[in-house]
């Protein structure tokens, strides 16, 4: 038996009926509770494009591909906080590789990892003072997000972020 005369077609190059379209890049989707005296995990910049309420004491942020964002958890027992941790995420772009965080999906490239008290309350102080000179967080530079969190890691000071290097990083992205 042979086969038919039909020309091969990769089902990549398929057409998907538009009702069957999978979401791609996949939009990155960041859970975040409240529970009084126990866990908060909010938002602290970031621009999602929308929110969905799961109950009254969850909810899910859903970012763009490439979207900055600063999630921060605090967590406490009988004995007090158990843990500090904020993380400056960026939802991945088609084909970059991702680290699997928990509470986000389907995961994210993490700029700023900061654990314990003392590195949480240096990096908003960071964001304090970025937000006070009038620019947004979320449009900083990825690289300062990076040089924050391998300078973080090193236990070195942490660089200010100044309207120059902004004003750089938005014109490098106008000219891509």
């Amino acid at each position: 038996m042979t086969a038919p005369d039909v020309p091969y077609t990769h089902p990549a190059a398929l057409p998907w009926p538009q009702a069957a379209r999978p979401d791609w890049p996949p939009h990155m989707r960041v859970a975040l509770a409240f529970v009084e005296h126990r866990v908060n995990l909010w938002l602290r910049f970031g621009k999602p494009e929308r929110e969905v309420v799961l109950d009254r004491w969850r909810r899910v942020a859903v970012f763009a591909p490439g979207s900055v964002c600063c999630r921060v958890k605090w967590i406490v027992n009988d004995r007090g906080t158990a843990r500090w941790q904020l993380m400056v995420l960026q939802a991945p772009m088609a084909f970059d590789d991702a680290r699997r965080v928990i509470g986000v999906t389907p995961g994210a490239r993490i700029l700023v990892l900061a654990d314990g008290e003392q590195q949480v309350k240096a990096v908003l102080a960071l964001v304090d003072a970025i937000e006070a000179s009038g620019m947004d967080a979320s449009t900083a530079a990825i690289a300062y997000w990076h040089t924050v969190g391998s300078r973080l890691a090193a236990r070195l000071p942490l660089p200010a972020y100044t309207a120059e290097q902004h004003a750089a990083y938005l014109a490098r992205g106008g000219l891509q």
